[in-house]
């Protein structure tokens, strides 16, 4: 499905983009694993190594604009081209809007935010001068979708990506790159502290947990991502939830026209 397509995964060493550097090195892709602990990166390069597949690994974040061209450029200088390129790369500092320090909110948009647009510009010139199209894939959220209390800066960061998914959709399908969204709700270490406050919550104010939140594998998620990523696929942007064995595709906003008698009815219902 992905014989000798060069994949880079941003933060490929846990969770999800772990589950996609296995599963895509299996379908035959070559894979760029990174993260910024060079032992978890080596790890995945071994893990996948000794599945009879190749990876690199680069150590380095995405959070700086020259640390994510460099993580592009490595990529090139290891394989000689690029194919597909994963947005994966996460963090999260949550707090309420009034506790939330300015680095926190800095730093969760510097890894997803300027991340995903710094290594998404540095591949697409690549990609654009070698003219054989490609696909990116940017990890999303219904964070981004719906809003999250506690993750404001999370929400903001997620919903910039949709934005930027939307937009680079449109801008690079005259030249066969594929851009697509994916808003996953899997376990994994960095969603596992969210899910058991939520289940804590719903305990103190006897509330059923909801079923959203009895979430799928990070092998659900790398599932639909190497579907995205093969050459079968022609779909772009397009955002798509996955929990478990569920998919949905999110619509783009619409919106009604009304009259300003119109809308006074609505906002001033009880």
């Amino acid at each position: 499905m992905l014989q000798e397509k060069v994949v880079l995964i941003t933060g490929s060493t846990r969770g999800i983009g772990r589950s996609m550097a296995i599963q895509m090195a299996k379908e035959g892709a070559l894979i760029a694993v990174n993260g910024t602990n060079g032992n978890n990166v080596k790890a995945v390069v071994d893990d996948i190594k000794t599945r009879g597949g190749q990876a690199v690994g680069i150590c380095e974040s995405v959070a700086s604009i020259y640390g994510a061209e460099r993580i592009v450029n490595k990529t090139l200088e290891n394989f000689g081209k690029l194919d597909i390129l994963i947005n994966n790369a996460g963090i999260t500092r949550d707090q309420l809007l009034v506790k939330m320090s300015d680095q926190s909110w800095n730093e969760v948009l510097d890894v997803h935010l300027t991340g995903t647009f710094a290594c998404t510009r540095a591949a697409v010139q690549h990609l654009k001068s070698r003219g054989e199209g490609g696909c990116i894939i940017n990890l999303t959220s219904t964070a981004g979708l719906m809003g999250t209390v506690g993750q404001v800066n999370y929400s903001a960061a997620k919903a910039g990506i949709l934005g930027m998914t939307f937009t680079l959709a449109e801008e690079l399908k005259r030249y066969g790159i594929r851009v697509n969204a994916i808003a996953p709700a899997a376990l994994t270490d960095m969603t596992k502290p969210v899910i058991e406050r939520i289940q804590t919550k719903c305990k103190e104010e006897n509330k059923e947990f909801p079923d959203y939140w009895k979430v799928g594998s990070p092998e659900d998620v790398a599932n639909l991502a190497t579907l995205l990523a093969s050459n079968s696929s022609t779909v772009t942007g397009k955002v798509f939830s996955v929990n478990g064995s569920k998919i949905g595709i999110w619509e783009k906003p619409s919106h009604t026209e009304l009259s300003i008698e119109e809308l006074k009815k609505i906002v001033n219902r009880d």
